[in-house]
């Protein structure tokens, strides 16, 4: 079963998807500035356009682009900041 998800009033949507491989979501996100917490590993790979993250412990943003992975450790929060809607692939381990 697909779990559909939705944060920050519909500006971020996932589908989560379970299987052999792991947990996953593939989603999008739209123009803005945003917060998330982890709650495992996660690998996250942006699928079409860009996004620049904050990451714990960093001081300076760093931007991502198609193909490009970042990992944000367990039990932490990141920022990302989006300027034109973007979507990715984000893997929990």
């Amino acid at each position: 079963m697909l779990k559909v998800n939705e944060y920050f009033g519909g500006t971020v949507k996932s589908i989560a998807v379970e299987n052999s491989e792991g947990n996953a979501t593939v989603g999008v996100i739209a123009p803005g500035e945003y917060e998330f917490g982890t709650g495992t590993i996660e690998y996250m790979t942006v699928v079409c356009g860009k996004l620049d993250a904050l990451l714990p412990g960093e001081k300076e943003w760093k931007t991502y682009h198609k193909g490009e992975t970042f990992v944000v450790e367990k039990g932490v929060k990141f920022k990302v900041k989006v300027e034109e809607t973007m979507a990715y692939h984000c893997l929990y381990v």
